[in-house]
């Protein structure tokens, strides 16, 4: 099954309390990769997620390296409110940060996603609010149909 099968398939069958934060994980061994899901609600279309991490359980295909990675979930992730770009990438650390290249705006608040890569095995996903003052930011949640968090998962991890 595919990452995105796996992902709709589960999100279907949570029963887990709808209305506080829960965790759901997401194994699949067929593709390699672990997803986690934290929702603070969900119901049986879409889910309010805090964040997401995807870590992958087996080796990298080889010649696959962090910084294409980044550029290819950049170009190929869909489905949020904005797209992504390579915002980072820092060899030191084996890390790559993404963000939303065009943040929403709400009167004074900018909202934009972030994604932390580390190394080739592990993913990040949240949202952030920042208003009037500057260099703060808050977590906030962000809301998938079941259907775009499964094609999310499934473009972020895209070989």
């Amino acid at each position: 099954m595919t990452i995105n099968e796996t992902v709709l398939q589960k999100l279907a069958e949570w029963t887990a309390p709808r209305d506080s934060r829960q965790t759901l994980a997401v194994p699949n061994d067929g593709a390699g990769w672990t997803l986690t899901m934290t929702a603070d609600r969900h119901d049986d279309l879409s889910c309010a997620l805090w964040e997401m991490t995807l870590v992958r359980t087996r080796p990298a295909p080889t010649g696959d390296t962090l910084e294409k990675w980044a550029n290819r979930a950049a170009e190929h992730v869909s489905g949020l409110l904005e797209a992504l770009r390579v915002y980072e990438i820092d060899p030191q650390r084996d890390e790559a940060l993404l963000r939303s290249s065009n943040p929403t705006r709400r009167g004074n608040n900018i909202y934009y996603y972030e994604i932390l890569l580390r190394g080739t095995s592990q993913a990040l996903v949240r949202r952030y609010q920042t208003g009037k003052k500057q260099g703060k930011r808050d977590q906030v949640a962000f809301v998938l149909t079941h259907e775009q968090a499964a094609k999310f998962a499934a473009d972020l991890v895209a070989d």
